[in-house]
């Protein structure tokens, strides 16, 4: 039973601290678009998106002004095209990302995901066709986001597909070099990817998912922040249960948007992902939740054991208010998208290696991190190759978005726009790790995986 005092307690989370609906994502299967002939499949593609997708953004402002509620994205995931192009034979995939890109135009969505691989085990033509094709296909488009599943526990970790992705960040970084190297911010490297994410720039809509969902994507770290600093200096386990208590309100308006959605466009509901997701924007911070907490500076003694309450908290709360939980539903840590992650860098407190033991307790991985642009191929493989590998040790979603910033050096700052926000250039091991990188191969699976 909703009552008077929740109601306004939700529009002071709105108005004042910032909660909002991050992305209502509409999952469209796009396996019935198969086509030995290019145009064909792009024809098909371009049309069951802009049929499907028609009403989504109007829907959702719908919804945002008849409740209240801010969505700030509406955005389109596919299936991953390595499979749905793989009997046309092509060699370069740039034309349908380039209609992926004209169908999220039309539908007036600000991405749309699933140029994706998965290749945690080997690779099929169309997986290769689709990896070389990243850099030219970011670089031609607005819109489309990319994604590349190099490993899972139960498989391992692909090296040679990790070895691929050293060379395709850099080109897609190169090839974005007058937009402050765009590319491969629009790029993600896995390990453990969920098929239901609604976040960009890792959605994609898995062929375990119906023909078409919906997928809501909840935020609120300065909601978060509020209601720690209201606490005072209670214990932590008593900081804990405030965070849970937070963090099921938030869901539960997830929740509300979700089945709203579903309802109105005729589409199954999917799931409510409960990351806490921030923003530029002053009071929309991960890293000011930590500070809250007690630590002096994100970065400095202690970041990563509250971050681990932080994100265990998130996930207890969230998952009792709503019937279907999944994505990432977490804390996110992305750089160049949280205000207070920023200044950490800029203070020179938060480095990159503190950052990797970081993701070990949270959502996703080393993301929106820009490097100096004169960083080697295999230095980035290997960046990714020890990201990946806390995913697969651990049994979770771990990945990286790493931006070489072409003509940048460390203490420089790119500047992305909008949600991507700016980022200072952080300094990177200065040893080569070019002859464990050139082995190839598989790094098996951890004896932990065989759980059958």
């Amino acid at each position: 039973m909703i009552n008077t005092g929740d109601i306004l307690e939700t529009i002071k989370m709105i108005r004042e601290e910032h909660l909002d609906i991050r992305t209502i994502t509409m999952g469209i299967s796009l396996r019935d678009c198969a086509a030995e002939d290019m145009n064909r499949l792009c024809t098909r593609i371009y049309d069951k998106i802009t049929k499907t997708a028609e009403h989504l953004v109007r829907t959702g402002e719908d919804i945002e002004r008849d409740f209240g509620i801010p969505i700030i994205n509406k955005r389109i995931s596919v299936t991953p095209i390595a499979i749905v192009a793989d009997a046309c034979g092509a060699r370069d995939y740039t034309p349908i990302a380039q209609t992926l890109d004209r169908a999220a135009a039309v539908t007036g969505v600000n991405f749309i995901g699933g140029f994706s691989a998965l290749v945690h085990k080997g690779f099929t033509p169309g997986d290769r066709a689709l990896i070389d094709s990243i850099p030219e296909a970011l670089a031609s488009t607005e819109r489309v986001c990319s994604s590349v599943n190099v490993a899972t526990t139960k498989a391992g970790i692909n090296m040679d597909a990790v070895a691929l992705m050293g060379g395709v960040i850099k080109k897609a970084a190169y090839l974005t070099r007058d937009r402050d190297s765009i590319g491969p911010a629009k790029l993600v490297v896995f390990a453990n990817v969920p098929e239901d994410n609604p976040f960009m720039a890792g959605a994609f809509h898995g062929v375990g998912e119906p023909d078409c969902a919906i997928n809501v994507g909840v935020s609120g770290p300065g909601v978060v922040r509020s209601a720690i600093a209201r606490a005072g200096d209670c214990s932590l386990a008593e900081l804990s249960e405030i965070i849970k208590r937070t963090a099921f309100k938030i869901t539960r308006v997830g929740q509300l948007v979700a089945n709203e959605a579903s309802a109105r466009l005729g589409v199954p509901f999917g799931i409510v992902d409960l990351s806490l997701a921030p923003t530029p924007e002053v009071g929309d911070s991960v890293a000011h939740i930590l500070e809250e907490m007690g630590l002096a500076c994100c970065g400095g003694p202690g970041t990563t054991a509250a971050l681990a309450m932080l994100n265990d908290a998130v996930k207890k709360g969230g998952v009792m208010a709503s019937s279907q939980v999944g994505g990432l539903s977490g804390a996110f840590i992305p750089v160049s998208e949280d205000a207070g992650m920023i200044d950490a860098v800029r203070a020179g407190v938060l480095h990159l290696d503190k950052l990797e033991a970081m993701t070990a307790v949270c959502s996703v991985g080393l993301d929106m991190i820009a490097i100096p642009g004169d960083t080697s191929e295999e230095t980035i493989c290997a960046i990714i190759a020890d990201e990946i590998s806390i995913g697969v040790a651990n049994n979770k979603t771990t990945a990286c978005r790493l931006i070489p910033a072409y003509g940048c050096k460390v203490g420089d700052e790119v500047e992305f726009g909008g949600l991507l926000g700016s980022a200072p250039v952080m300094e990177v091991g200065r040893t080569s790790p070019a002859r464990f990188i050139a082995r190839g191969g598989r790094i098996p699976a951890p004896i932990h995986s065989l759980r059958n």
